[in-house]
């Protein structure tokens, strides 16, 4: 799985002018399956997250994860975290996983951070989404995950 997490202040997807869902303090995480991934490395995924130290604590250390904070997450599909611009100008996307495997691993993720963490929003998978956020730091962090090791 290749994923992109983003410490926020607040931040909302929007399809069609409706706001599907919005959090405040907390972590926007796109999400993009690739043809490998599983179950496992989508919990593995959500595991990495919710214990990501990235919110700072009394000394202003980033020391505290998202529950310390008592932060929401906010999960958006985006299958172009894969593209692939190795060569010319438009970039492949042959690395992402079919629209099938791309949802179910994408339902797998939004599943298993709701059962293991209080406030957790999303988008629509394969909607044209409008996401609207204010990065806080700015703090952004490129994971890559594969099954259980």
């Amino acid at each position: 799985m290749i994923a992109l997490l983003q410490r926020v202040a607040e931040a909302r997807v929007e399809v069609e002018g409706r706001v599907l869902g919005k959090i405040g303090q907390g972590v926007l995480l796109f999400v993009c399956a690739e043809p490998d991934d599983t179950d496992a490395s989508a919990d593995k995924l959500v595991d990495k997250v919710l214990r990501m130290r990235i919110f700072a604590d009394a000394a202003g250390k980033m020391n505290l994860d998202l529950a310390a904070v008592g932060g929401g997450l906010l999960v958006i599909s985006q299958f172009t975290l894969a593209a692939d611009t190795s060569s010319g100008n438009r970039p492949g996307f042959s690395r992402a996983a079919a629209p099938e495997l791309g949802r179910r691993i994408y339902e797998r993720v939004l599943a298993s951070a709701a059962a293991r963490h209080g406030e957790v929003a999303s988008g629509e998978f394969g909607a044209d989404m409008k996401v609207h956020l204010i990065n806080d730091g700015p703090v952004t962090i490129p994971l890559s995950v594969r099954g259980p090791a």
